[in-house]
């Protein structure tokens, strides 16, 4: 008899940007803001201790991690998945909304499930990159707690994957940053499948 197993999935999305000119960014490696301890610690107390770690590969995820880490005396060096990365905004990387052209943004907001900024991704792709990388690590690592600190259309992506959304559904979710969204992945079981325990908590 095989028996129940629980993969406990904890994803934080990474504490404020630095960005005073209220730039377009999303693959670009902004600064973090790590000022406000006290939302961090209350973040932080609500984590699980043994938990497997991992962020994309931009630094204000890992900085994010490593002082939630620091907060709860954890020392475990996350894995880092370019593959858990925000969506790319392409030629409007770094660059304000006010100053792009108004034919590019326009059709974009028509349609920003699906439509892409110049050499970028919709969010219909960053479902699409998520889902497999997520699907990968949630069998890696299962039975484990898993602590993921990455982006808030990272959030939404997995979201979509793994209730099967629409991506206007997704889309729907509200990510606060150093908001704690919780899933639950059981196995072992007649009918396995996936528990959503909490969406978007700030404490």
């Amino acid at each position: 008899m095989i028996k129940p197993e629980t993969t406990r999935w904890w994803l934080v999305r990474h504490a404020p940007v630095q960005n005073p000119k209220r730039l377009v960014y999303g693959r670009s490696d902004m600064p973090v803001d790590l000022s406000d301890e006290k939302a961090l610690r209350a973040v932080a107390r609500h984590l699980p201790r043994d938990a497997v770690w991992v962020t994309s590969h931009l630094s204000r995820t890992l900085d994010t991690a490593l002082k939630l880490q620091e907060l709860i005396d954890e020392d475990v060096i996350p894995t880092r998945e370019s593959g858990f990365a925000e969506q790319h905004f392409g030629a409007w990387e770094l660059q304000h909304w006010n100053d792009l052209p108004k034919g590019e943004t326009t059709q974009f907001w028509t349609d920003f499930a699906r439509q892409q900024p110049p050499n970028g991704e919709s969010f219909s792709d960053v479902v699409d990159r998520v889902g497999p990388l997520f699907s990968r690590l949630n069998r890696y690592w299962v039975g484990r707690d898993i602590v993921a600190v990455i982006h808030g259309g990272t959030v939404r992506a997995i979201m979509a994957n793994v209730l099967g959304l629409s991506l206007e559904a997704a889309l729907s979710f509200h990510i606060d940053t150093l908001g704690l969204t919780k899933l639950e992945y059981i196995t072992g079981v007649e009918e396995p499948g996936w528990r959503v325990t909490a969406v978007n908590q700030r404490y």
